[in-house]
């Protein structure tokens, strides 16, 4: 979820386009990575490439949903990963995808190691926000994200700008996605595709703030240890005491728990 996070950060944080459908990405890098081990035999660790290769394949299919904008864009991309969840659970590709059956991988079963890649995948992420922050392209698509007009007249290739962000973003949700299969092992194409993805990453990161490295690490701190805290304990105060911290940040804090921070003097990288 930590990852994920940081995947709407890179596409959201910088270019300001918000992808309802993001867990397609985690979806196609799930099937990736298991089409690979299941048909090609392929080691679980060179597979993760696999995944990441078919998330990136594609955002470039769907690249043409970034000439949309807004509301628009964001409808679009969630109904794209309904059209690729329903494509992969098609009962005709049961000899490929496993079809609307479930996929396992117990042959290939390691927790530990699958989760020692996804916090390598973690800390690649972060840094590639950090990099993102701080270099010529970042800069570019922060600046295409403020006013994209100025930004094309300063000389800033916009359109494949946001290709380029579209496709990083969907290599970390691919990578994840990866991994998420890798340890879970078995899965239906409704585990990998939920919507309920989506929502945590785009809560976390906005709760935290985007456009920093640590905003989204905070968002999942404190957002996910008061879910595991308050809807086990208490579920059913949950929905209650997490939409309030919801609607108390977008009233109070519209730019995340790393502004504060700001305000107070601390650095937020």
């Amino acid at each position: 979820l930590a990852t994920l996070a940081q995947g709407i950060n890179l596409i959201y944080g910088f270019t300001g386009y918000l992808p309802f459908g993001y867990v397609g990405f985690f979806g196609a890098g799930a099937y990736g990575f298991s089409l690979l081990v299941m048909h090609a035999k392929a080691p679980p660790v060179l597979a993760l490439g696999g995944g990441a290769a078919a998330a990136v394949v594609l955002a470039l299919l769907l690249s043409p949903l970034l000439r949309l904008s807004g509301a628009y864009f964001a409808i679009a991309s969630l109904a794209a990963s309904l059209a690729v969840m329903h494509t992969v659970s098609n009962p005709r590709l049961e000899a490929i995808t496993r079809g609307p059956y479930e996929i396992s991988l117990s042959g290939v079963f390691n927790p530990t190691l699958a989760y020692a890649c996804s916090l390598a995948i973690l800390a690649a992420s972060v840094a590639l926000v950090v990099w993102l922050r701080h270099s010529r392209f970042g800069l570019a698509l922060q600046a295409m994200r403020d006013d994209p007009i100025s930004a094309r007249m300063s000389g800033v290739d916009v359109v494949r700008a946001r290709v380029v962000a579209w496709m990083l973003s969907a290599a970390v949700a691919g990578l994840i996605g990866g991994t998420f299969a890798w340890y879970i092992s078995v899965f239906y194409a409704e585990t990998v595709f939920s919507g309920q993805f989506t929502t945590f990453a785009i809560v976390f990161a906005l709760f935290g703030g985007t456009a920093t490295a640590t905003g989204p690490l905070l968002g999942v701190g404190l957002l996910y240890g008061v879910y595991n805290l308050i809807g086990i304990s208490t579920p059913q105060y949950f929905q209650l005491i997490y939409g309030a911290l919801i609607v108390a940040l977008l009233l109070f804090l519209p730019n995340g728990l790393a502004s504060l921070l700001r305000r107070r003097g601390i650095h937020v990288p």
